[in-house]
């Protein structure tokens, strides 16, 4: 198989877990040039999760595009250094790896600067050495790294950005942070990671090996319900940012909120009980939850 084509699925590969998010990537009803480019961010923010989680197709392709030895295809820090170099070649030369030779186009056509690409490998590079947050403020300055970049990006490639949108779209982008962390309980536990704050756990009186329990008891229960709320009210506060755009960008907007919406209503139709696996929303609410951020209802 010829080189370019080993590249491009491996490319793919990554792309192909857009579908698997809580809310619609690049759909369908974006221009063309909108689609692509959100796509190319996608796999950047895609890619640089998998870095950091070890969830890197084996066979050490990536580690052979950004230049490290196959052998040392397991050290995420080397990695990640590595990706960083790559990324700086997308603004000045010419990257090595596919998607981010994909991104370059994107990066030149809307004038993105590399803040918020650094910001998700700052995050991920965090990942590495920070295990638990103590405090509430703790865990928004991770998602400061982690997920607010992308928000910011988006606004990029839509030309919308302003100090207001920027603010709303944190918001949105923290809550739907925090709404993974809280699916992801269990499955970050295998991980050694823990994105519920030690204070809200005593507070609840939850040890940390509850969460290692096949079904949330009460405690648990009633902390995810706690930080759940947090997330729901962050998601009011960013909402806003709906009604401050016009045409499909307005739709694409509501669906990140309304996504996270859904998701929140999932965890809540689980009755906080998120140890067994994540709970996802239902495709019929997600639509209505679309439908009513779109109306400005609350």
């Amino acid at each position: 198989m010829a080189t370019d084509d080993l590249q491009l699925r491996d490319a793919s590969a990554v792309l192909a877990k857009a579908a698997d998010e809580n809310f619609p990537v690049a759909p369908f009803f974006l221009p063309r040039a909108w689609r692509d480019d959100l796509m190319a961010v996608y796999g950047y923010a895609r890619l640089v999760d998998d870095i950091g989680d070890g969830d890197l197709a084996p066979g050490g392709a990536d580690a052979r595009y950004l230049g490290v030895d196959p052998d040392a295809a397991d050290d995420r820090l080397a990695l990640l250094d590595a990706f960083e170099a790559d990324l700086h070649r997308v603004f000045d030369s010419t990257p090595r790896h596919p998607l981010m030779r994909a991104l370059q186009p994107t990066v030149r056509r809307c004038g993105l600067t590399p803040e918020p690409f650094l910001g998700l490998i700052a995050a991920n590079r965090q990942d590495q050495v920070v295990a638990r947050y103590e405090t509430y403020e703790d865990l928004l300055a991770y998602c400061e790294l982690s997920a607010n970049p992308v928000g910011r990006l988006v606004l990029g490639i839509t030309g919308t950005a302003t100090p207001e949108r920027i603010r709303r779209s944190d918001a949105v982008c923290t809550a739907l942070q925090i709404v993974e962390h809280l699916q992801d309980v269990a499955e970050d536990l295998e991980r050694d990671r823990i994105y519920l704050p030690a204070q809200d756990m005593k507070r609840f009186h939850v040890r940390e090996q509850d969460l290692a329990a096949p079904t949330a008891g009460a405690s648990v229960r009633a902390l995810v319900a706690y930080e759940a709320e947090r997330a729901r009210c962050l998601l009011n506060e960013g909402t806003p940012l709906v009604g401050s755009v016009h045409g499909r960008l307005k739709v694409l907007l509501a669906g990140f909120v309304a996504g996270g919406r859904a998701a929140v209503h999932a965890i809540a139709a689980a009755g906080y009980d998120v140890l067994p696996g994540p709970p996802k929303p239902a495709k019929p609410r997600l639509l209505r939850e679309v439908g009513a951020v779109l109306r400005g209802e609350g």
